[in-house]
């Protein structure tokens, strides 16, 4: 007897080197998790798989993932037992459900949702400190929102692409890129069913520079089509970036 469940997690990943375990690398988001899941099942190992490995920094509010305990488990049971092992790590579980049959965390989604945030003001932040990007210039936020619209749909992204990314394919499709301003802080509301690493931030980074003036807006879609990493604009620091959710065909969350 064993108990399969999905797990809804928020963290701040500033001190960890991201979602996924790596030798010698430092601590994981993942390795917290695991180090505390064994301790349910007396020690013995516990993986966990995830719908995103999110990147050194980066954070998440509505990450997923899935675990499989020995033994018969009340899920609300698990989530408070976990959270307890994991202090003081800001990792916590929100919700803990019996995972619907064949259901995968990763392979089961349709749709992913980040958001990224810009403080754009000259003081540098203090109660926001690593969880935006500090840009003192003035930024253009309906110019860039504008110039985001030329990347919405199906396209080669090879230009917004890690140069280390594993991606079978650089082929995406981009379902939402919206930008907007509410006072001193600019937000990029992004989703697609999936991404290329670093798609997102490196989005930002050359969305950023047609915000302070050093490209007109057209030049995101001539970047699009070059389909060149040298052709767009740098990679935005992790620190604005949050996973905010993941959606399937059925929210197994739906029930809790």
């Amino acid at each position: 007897m064993s108990t399969r469940l999905a797990l809804l997690l928020e963290y701040d990943g500033r001190r960890y080197v991201g979602w996924q375990s790596q030798s010698g690398a430092g601590l994981a988001v993942q390795n917290v998790l695991e180090a505390a899941a064994a301790k349910l099942a007396g020690g013995a190992a516990v993986p966990a798989t995830v719908a995103g490995r999110t990147d050194a920094g980066v954070h998440a509010e509505g990450q997923v993932a899935m675990l499989e305990l020995p033994g018969e488990w009340r899920p609300d049971k698990v989530r408070d037992a976990l959270n307890f092992h994991m202090k003081p790590h800001p990792i916590v579980v929100l919700r803990a459900v019996l995972a619907p049959d064949g259901w995968n965390p990763r392979f089961s989604a349709i749709g992913r949702s980040y958001r990224y945030r810009i403080l754009n003001r000259r003081a540098r932040p203090a109660l926001l400190v690593g969880r935006v990007w500090h840009v003192d210039q003035a930024l253009d936020a309906d110019a860039m929102n504008r110039a985001a619209q030329s990347l919405l749909g199906r396209h080669d992204f090879t230009s917004f692409r890690a140069s280390k990314c594993q991606a079978k394919s650089p082929i995406r499709t981009l379902d939402r890129l919206d930008v907007t301003r509410s006072g001193e802080l600019i937000e990029f509301s992004v989703g697609a069913r999936s991404f290329l690493h670093h798609q997102v931030r490196n989005m930002v980074g050359t969305l950023k520079l047609v915000g302070e003036g050093k490209w007109p807006e057209t030049a995101v879609a001539e970047a699009l089509a070059a389909c060149d990493r040298s052709a767009a604009g740098p990679t935005a620091p992790p620190d604005g970036l949050a996973l905010v959710a993941v959606r399937y065909p059925t929210d197994p969350f739906a029930t809790d």
